[in-house]
């Protein structure tokens, strides 16, 4: 890695902090420029325009996130095992940042807005939904799930109830937050599940 490299590293490193707490709106190369004590003109040479500053402080979060809460979830026992590793990452990924899910509130702030952020967002989205449908193929592979089931659907439900999580956690502050993450689980799981006649 150059030092050109671990510079942009270290001001994405900063830049991630502010997203996951401001939004990607709120994070401006003036306002970065400030935070990394660098010179504006020094940061706008590594990413040109905030609408790039914004799409590199994504991959830089989607690189993390994968590394940190997707590969370990796949070297994790195929099948039901390796969904609930994966909600579990997810959980933490959310819960350990002011403002949750970097790309829950950025599809929030980009959902009607056409350009390159939205874009990357909906190429991001699919690719996650993709891993999950992934995991809900693993668990018919195990013979946990029913052969027959609609694995999309499963997606939908599965995705719905992280939203749930992201919601009651970081807006309602729910006490009971890991109970009822835990129960809507399991009744997902039922729904799905190969029952022994």
């Amino acid at each position: 890695m150059t030092k050109g490299d671990e510079t942009k590293n270290a001001i994405l490193d900063t830049a991630l902090a502010m997203a996951s707490e401001l939004g990607l709106e709120g994070v401006t190369i003036g306002i970065l420029a400030k935070a990394t004590k660098m010179s504006k003109s020094g940061l706008f040479a590594h990413f040109q325009s905030k609408e790039n500053l914004q799409v590199e402080i994504l991959k830089y979060g989607a690189s993390i996130f994968i590394e940190t809460a997707v590969m370990p979830a796949l070297q994790t026992e195929a099948g039901i095992p390796r969904i609930r590793a994966l909600v579990n990452n997810w959980v933490k990924w959310a819960s350990s940042r002011a403002g949750g899910c970097l790309f829950v509130t950025a599809s929030n702030e980009f959902s009607n807005r056409e350009g390159i952020v939205r874009t990357f967002l909906l190429q991001q989205q699919k690719v996650w939904v993709g891993i999950l449908r992934k995991v809900a193929r693993s668990a018919i592979k195990t013979g946990e799930f029913r052969q027959d089931i609609d694995c999309d659907q499963f997606v939908f439900e599965l995705y719905s109830l992280l939203l749930g999580f992201h919601l009651y956690h970081h807006l309602l502050h729910s006490e009971e937050i890991d109970t009822r993450k835990s129960v809507a689980l399991d009744h997902l799981f039922d729904k799905y599940r190969k029952f022994d006649s």
